[in-house]
């Protein structure tokens, strides 16, 4: 972690309770000076990337509320929750009118909070939904897992478990 963002997560109660669960996770703060200074952080997971599996997911906290997954696609992506914005109406040249619709984020502009909300979103979706996604990025669908842990059970209940204590040369069979 760089020493420029390690103050943050000492003295106040919020910010110690986020850093433990970040130790706990496995994701590593590294934001850079410059980022720093803008007041962005970035975390990176310990969860390889769906599309390039070569690289870690990072996602990152922006001054301007602001929460964003930082390298899963072609572009950023939103992580703030989303709210439907007020109709708007538009008046057609024919005398028609043409309803448009928006839709926005919910901007979080404190960032302990932008701090915990982005620690439970990773949590629910990136380590929960993928729980069986090991670190060095093998994935194993769930369909597949569910299979071959159906199999080793069958084959585990198909054995004659037998056991036996051998006393004095003596075989005895334990029930």
């Amino acid at each position: 972690m760089k020493e420029n963002n390690k103050w943050k997560y000492q003295g106040d109660g919020r910010y110690e309770r986020v850093y433990e669960r970040m130790q706990f996770l496995g994701i590593q703060d590294v934001t850079t000076d410059r980022q720093h200074k803008n007041g962005t952080i970035v975390w990176k997971l310990p969860i390889k990337n769906w599309n390039s599996g070569k690289t870690n997911i990072e996602v990152a906290s922006f001054s301007t509320g602001y929460v964003r997954n930082n390298n899963s696609g072609y572009s950023n992506y939103q992580l703030n929750k989303r709210c439907q914005g007020e109709p708007e109406y538009f008046k057609l040249s024919n005398g028609d009118y043409r309803k448009f619709e928006t839709r926005s984020c919910v901007l979080i502009p404190i960032e302990i909070d932008r701090l915990e909300y982005l620690i439970s979103y990773c949590l629910k979706n990136y380590f929960i939904k993928r729980a069986n996604e090991v670190v060095d990025g093998k994935y194993v669908p769930k369909w597949r897992y569910d299979n071959l842990a159906d199999a080793a059970r069958l084959d585990y209940e198909r054995r004659d478990l037998e056991v036996s204590v051998n006393v004095n040369g003596q075989k005895y069979k334990v029930i």
